[in-house]
């Protein structure tokens, strides 16, 4: 599943320490997230809540105008969007509690940040599918959930490497994404030295989406800069 789908969805945090609140939005925003509400009590959240649904609940259990776990039912009342406890009260009955309630995950300050991104991520995933299009080229069709392109009536099967590389082109449709971006997508942190690796994917992929590989209408090299994928 495309990370970049999950970390766009919308995150209310809510807790009445300040520190934490901006740690724990810059923890989120170096991940890539961007859409984060952030409340200090009760009655912020709802109101935030209300304005625009959020995607995932993060709640400390003690604040100043109730219990993280009564902002959790007045939450749950018209939606059942997941939610995270993120707070110090750690002892076992807290956590039965609050899985009772109905939360999908408990983390104990103090917290590592990769923990609780790791702990976000897992909630994301199973709690949002992805609903992939099919991606409509000149000459063929892409279907990233079966990861296949469909070209003349044949199903043909793409790689874990071409699929990466063909997520990062759709996600920037009809503009340029560079060698660079392309490597990264492909190979994580460490894309340097891959230039050649990803030419090589590249020619591969143009042989399944492309009528004439050698003159390609759908996948298109931008000069020392990178590559366009062309679509409907």
């Amino acid at each position: 599943m495309d990370s970049d789908y999950l970390k766009n969805k919308h995150i209310l945090l809510v807790d009445d320490e300040q520190e934490l609140l901006d740690m724990v939005v810059s923890i989120l925003k170096e991940e890539g997230f961007f859409n984060i509400s952030a409340a200090k009590n009760r009655k912020e959240a709802l109101s935030l809540a209300s304005a625009s649904k959020p995607d995932l609940a993060i709640l400390d259990v003690m604040l100043p105008d109730g219990n993280g776990y009564q902002l959790m039912e007045q939450l749950r009342q018209d939606n059942e969007y997941p939610i995270l406890f993120l707070t110090a009260h750690g002892e076992d009955e807290d956590k039965f509690k609050g899985f009772g309630l109905g939360a999908d995950d408990y983390v104990v300050k103090p917290f590592l940040p990769k923990e609780l991104i790791f702990r976000i991520m897992a909630i994301l995933r199973r709690s949002y599918k992805e609903e992939n299009p099919l991606v409509k080229l000149c000459d063929s069709e892409i279907d990233f959930d079966c990861a296949e392109v469909i070209k003349n009536g044949e199903h043909i099967s793409l790689t874990a490497k071409e699929h990466d590389i063909l997520a990062a082109l759709y996600r920037n449709a009809n503009r340029i994404v560079t060698i660079d971006a392309l490597c990264e997508a492909a190979w994580g942190d460490n894309p340097f030295g891959y230039e050649n690796s990803l030419m090589a994917h590249i020619r591969r992929i143009r042989e399944k989406i492309e009528t004439n590989p050698s003159r390609p209408v759908s996948l298109i090299t931008v000069k020392g800069l990178g590559y366009k994928l062309m679509i409907k």
